[in-house]
């Protein structure tokens, strides 16, 4: 890391502990150099405009405008790590639009990864705009055409049009594309209001199925359609759900 170019840093936090603790974990890291900290979102926007750091750490709960309304109204654009204590929607929202999040508390491991993501500026400067990416990822009524999930250390874009099929685990959601499986920070009922529910269709309160990639349904004693995937998948769809896909197959 010695013969790393040095980056410029800004902290965005309203709270006083959390801007010290930023700033002790990036006084170790050798090539990052603070420029400046700011305790809410109109000196945010100023001081990142003015001082164009490399790099931002933006608090979602801001006064004056939130996290957001900053990354949305700043000219000069950051990489960004959003820092927020509020897990679900938040977690969500920036894994739809790829930019890495620090869920408070965080340790200095967690911490570590996300400045490993952050290395080649070069690499984000030429991705599209944060604030657009994170704008298109908030925007409920925009249908999503990839999504980004983290696996061995790095982010993957996964095409929607790959997906053959969602799965529900708890608060998360497993995508499957040919063998692959991931976990995302999204329900089947965010993802369902994201997806093209002409291509993607809801089966069952546990399952999404992408029907480009759906071989057959076949009506069961019961009522029910069994909908059964090219890879072999077998799923039961509910009584409701087959109803649907009944009209929607006529």
């Amino acid at each position: 890391m010695a013969a790393q170019t040095r980056i410029t840093a800004l902290i965005a936090d309203d709270e006083a502990p959390a801007r010290k603790r930023l700033r002790d974990l990036l006084g170790s890291v050798d090539w990052v150099q603070v420029v400046g900290d700011c305790a809410d979102g109109p000196a945010t926007i100023e001081a990142v405009n003015r001082l164009e750091p490399d790099l931002l750490f933006l608090d979602l709960q801001m006064p004056g405008c939130d996290g957001l309304a900053v990354a949305r109204q700043i000219a000069h654009q950051p990489a960004i790590v959003f820092t927020t204590a509020h897990n679900r929607y938040a977690v969500a929202a920036f894994e739809l639009g790829a930019v890495d999040y620090l869920l408070k508390p965080f340790g200095q491991e967690r911490f570590a990864l996300a400045l490993e993501r952050l290395r080649d500026l070069t690499q984000r400067r030429a991705d599209p705009g944060v604030a657009e990416r994170t704008a298109e990822a908030l925007d409920p009524s925009a249908r999503l055409s990839r999504l980004f999930v983290r696996t061995h250390g790095k982010i993957i874009v996964v095409p929607i049009a790959e997906i053959r099929r969602f799965e529900a685990r708890d608060d998360y959601s497993a995508l499957f594309t040919g063998t692959q499986r991931h976990l995302i920070h999204l329900t089947l009922t965010e993802l369902e209001q994201r997806l093209d529910r002409a291509i993607f269709v809801r089966v069952h309160r546990s399952h999404i199925v992408n029907l480009d990639f759906v071989e057959a349904m076949i009506p069961t004693d019961d009522a029910r359609l069994e909908v059964v995937l090219r890879d072999g998948t077998r799923i039961m769809a509910s009584r409701s759900r087959s109803r649907a896909l009944r009209d929607q197959t006529v």
